[in-house]
């Protein structure tokens, strides 16, 4: 695994060192009124939504399975909460509406988790169900329109600050507590022991669907607080654009990472370096100028050379032609 994150390692390196080179002061840090500032913040402020996205991914995928209703998802989050908060400045409303919108987000997950394991629906199929039905959910809730709100509370988890950003600091903890549960419990090998084989799994006594519906209600409350951040950083919720294919953004991370879409094995710090490089592309996509209508193209380039670079012939035909070249 070690040597899988090697490229990706070095694909970071080399979008962070093209942007250096683009803007000298792409590395300069400096501290304002108590708050951290700089190009490598805002990379990880701007990824903070990918990364929590595509950590609930990440357990998702290690199971056999997909999810592509995360972003559709992070919109009803944040429609939810700038709908409930309306015109309020109390604290308390944006925490209430914060917490309804993240139970709904579970509710969702474990609607997503019974249709992979509780009636055996392909993933991708269940999912999709949620991603189209989910944004109109969304617009429902605004009424079709964006809802803007006015709370200094809610304000907080998208654009508040303690010394970094309050949605890194988040974003972290959150990736602290993943890797925690699933590499110093038992919990890490029941999920890739049913990636690798559900009916192996099942038979030897571990409870696959019940871990299979965990790893949903998990995404999907990843989605969730990740919609909170993108909704709460504008102070508006926008049903139609909020988490707009944030969904492949999150598998490409994981891919990117070297998690296999087989199931099985997953790399949370592959999906951490994933998430980043995903951000510093777009970060650097708007750096060095690429036209707008040649940006996703420009993505997409960039993603199949990683991607080609982690693929084992690939490898295999590098190492041969340095063996000839020696």
């Amino acid at each position: 695994m070690k040597n899988r994150l090697l490229w990706p390692l070095l694909a970071l390196a080399a979008l962070l060192l093209l942007n250096l080179v683009v803007t000298p002061s792409f590395f300069s840090l400096r501290m304002q009124d108590g708050h951290l500032y700089g190009g490598l913040v805002d990379v990880l402020k701007n990824g903070a939504p990918t990364l929590l996205i595509a950590l609930g991914m990440t357990l998702v995928i290690a199971t056999r399975g997909i999810d592509l209703s995360v972003g559709a998802v992070a919109a009803i989050a944040g429609a939810v909460t700038c709908v409930h908060i309306g015109t309020s400045g109390s604290a308390g409303t944006a925490f209430a509406g914060m917490a309804i919108a993240l139970v709904l987000c579970a509710l969702l997950g474990l609607w997503n988790g019974f249709l992979v394991a509780g009636l055996g629906i392909q993933p991708i199929i269940a999912t999709l169900v949620l991603m189209t039905a989910g944004r109109g959910v969304a617009m429902l809730v605004t009424e079709g329109q964006i809802v803007t709100v006015n709370n200094d509370a809610y304000r907080q988890v998208g654009a508040g600050f303690v010394v970094l950003p309050i949605s890194i600091l988040i974003s972290l903890l959150v990736l602290g507590l993943v890797a925690f549960a699933t590499r110093r419990t038992a919990l890490g090998m029941l999920i890739e022991s049913v990636g690798v084989n559900p009916e192996a799994s099942r038979l030897a006594g571990v409870r696959s669907r019940t871990i299979i519906w965990t790893v949903y209600v998990f995404a999907a409350v990843c989605a969730g607080i990740a919609g909170l951040m993108i909704s709460s950083n504008v102070s508006a919720a926008d049903a139609n654009n909020a988490g707009l294919w944030i969904e492949m953004d999150a598998i490409l991370a994981v891919v990117i990472g070297g998690t296999s879409l087989a199931g099985g094995r997953y790399s949370l710090t592959g999906t951490l370096l994933g998430a980043l490089i995903i951000q510093t592309l777009t970060t650097t996509v708007y750096t060095i100028g690429v036209a707008p209508e040649v940006t996703l193209l420009f993505k997409a380039v960039v993603v199949i050379a990683v991607c080609l670079l982690q693929a084992p012939k690939a490898r295999a035909a590098l190492s041969f032609r340095k063996v000839a070249v020696s």
